[in-house]
């Protein structure tokens, strides 16, 4: 049964196996009740399909208004009746304070009413830990809850059934049976990860279905609820080839891509500090907003007041282009928030702003906050938004730190594959002088100059200059990737004509 949580259906890979119960069992925190309560809510929002939510703990008007930030309107679809409520919690008068056994047959004959009344295809039981601590041992708790099991799928529905556990990873259940006595569970987890909370999902088991294994990153958004990360945008892209090309902002530049860049291209672009990376990227947005184009600008490195005092330097009028609407631009520090949350966040606004550039100023800030497979998996679903929009987006992206203790891969080297148009800049050593040179190395699909390039910044901007010669990668004693001129060679040493070549 298609849940239409946001990414969930392509890790169940088409959903949750329909007429059986699914237990779904994490930590405080994890989002095990948002995951029964959307589970009910897309079924309505999207077949029309009624459901029933019994609640063990929190009363109904709880949910509501938990609930009621992500749209769901519960109260209309109760009036509807299409939404029913089974209040089970210790706290409805009703039911009263249990001592003892709870006794489930009186459940399971209230369950069955709201659902023949309701003609319900989904049923969510939160949680039925609370119920479970009042049996005296495990081997009661697998035999009550094999009888819940037995009774909702006899009433012909598809069932999540939730549970709590103690720890993040060991048992998947307080009690160490509820995963045995269920042929589905599924396991939210909310761990800490270099002091910040980190939330995946794992399905564990299927039993008899096939399934997406291993931990996917999700976050809980107050407006589209769950979203799995990067899932829940990789949807099937059959538009049109993109033969445009755009401009960088830097003529010389497009020259050596063979004449600009693809429409819907993403361009990585790695360099050490201080080398042009955001000037490249403010050249970017120029050109855009002089062709009358929506421009996106994310800075995770500088403050607002200062990109706009930087930006002037080079006569570029950023709160000009913000006042004729071509320009938005977001500063923020990648602490303030989780990577998937910026994530959503960008997303948001590419499909607020509808910008046709996009610039992320720089990938490396995000490693502070991230794992390298979570910036992957960021890098994915960022392109899987912007492709299909024919957005053209600038990356850029600090080198490996050789002198580090364990070094590997930068986040450059880890994303380039995912990436169109690869540009190196770096620092060149010439007769005791620092300059500084650029290198086209990859253009997807399009020739370009494979030749390394002098590169000169003063106060109208970058200016990409002859190449150079006798020209070879070295280290500094600082650890700053440079390249180095021949034994007697200078920056201003020309290389012999080379040809432009394609590049796949």
């Amino acid at each position: 049964m298609t849940t239409a949580i946001n990414g969930f259906d392509q890790v169940a890979l088409g959903g949750l196996p329909a007429g059986r119960c699914t237990l779904v069992t994490g930590t405080a925190g994890s989002g095990k009740t948002l995951f029964a309560a959307e589970f009910l809510a897309r079924g309505l929002q999207f077949f029309d399909e009624a459901g029933v939510f019994v609640t063990f703990e929190e009363p109904p008007t709880d949910i509501r208004r938990n609930v009621a930030s992500l749209g769901f309107t519960v109260a209309e679809w109760e009036s509807a009746g299409k939404w029913a409520f089974v209040d089970a919690s210790a706290r409805n008068a009703e039911e009263g304070l249990v001592v003892g056994a709870y006794d489930f047959q009186a459940l399971a004959a209230r369950i069955a009413h709201a659902v023949r009344t309701a003609g319900a295809k989904r049923v969510a039981l939160d949680s039925l830990g609370a119920v479970f601590l009042r049996y005296p041992g495990p081997a009661v708790v697998r035999r009550e809850l094999l009888r819940v099991a037995d009774a909702l799928e006899s009433l012909g529905v598809t069932a999540v059934i939730t549970t709590e556990r103690g720890t993040e990873y060991g048992a998947m259940s307080r009690l160490g049976v509820e995963e045995f006595a269920l042929d589905n569970v599924i396991v939210l987890r909310n761990t800490l990860f270099q002091e910040r909370r980190r939330r995946t999902l794992e399905i564990v088991k299927f039993r008899g279905m096939p399934h997406r294994t291993g931990e996917w990153l999700f976050t809980i958004d107050p407006r589209d609820g769950i979203v799995v990360v990067p899932l829940a945008f990789l949807a099937p892209h059959e538009g049109t080839v993109i033969r445009d090309r755009v401009s960088t902002g830097i003529a010389e530049l497009d020259t050596m891509c063979g004449g600009g860049v693809y429409r819907d291209a993403v361009v990585l672009l790695t360099g050490p500090t201080g080398i042009g990376k955001t000037l490249s990227g403010l050249h970017f947005v120029k050109a855009g907003a002089g062709a009358g184009e929506r421009c996106l600008l994310y800075t995770f490195d500088e403050t607002r007041q200062q990109l706009d005092r930087n930006a002037a330097g080079w006569g570029v009028d950023l709160p000009a282009m913000e006042a004729a609407g071509l320009l938005q631009v977001v500063s923020e520090y990648p602490e303030t928030s989780s990577l998937e949350d910026h994530f959503i966040l960008v997303r948001r606004a590419v499909e607020e702003f509808r910008p046709t550039r996009l610039v992320i100023d720089t990938l490396s800030a995000l490693e502070r906050i991230a794992t390298p497979r979570a910036l992957l998996d960021f890098v994915v679903a960022l392109g899987a938004v912007l492709r299909p929009r024919a957005i053209t987006a600038l990356l850029t992206s600090l080198p490996a730190d050789r002198t580090a203790p364990n070094p590997g891969p930068s986040i450059a080297a880890r994303v380039a594959s995912l990436t169109d148009v690869s540009v190196l800049l770096r620092y060149v050593e010439t007769a005791g002088l620092t300059g500084r040179a650029v290198a086209v190395l990859q253009t997807r699909g399009s020739a370009h100059d494979h030749r390394i390039r002098d590169v000169t910044i003063d106060d109208t901007g970058m200016h990409i200059g002859e190449p150079l010669r006798g020209v070879s990668s070295v280290l500094t004693g600082y650890g700053v990737p440079v390249i180095a001129a021949g034994a007697h060679g200078t920056a201003d040493h020309r290389a012999p004509a080379s040809p432009v070549g394609p590049d796949g």
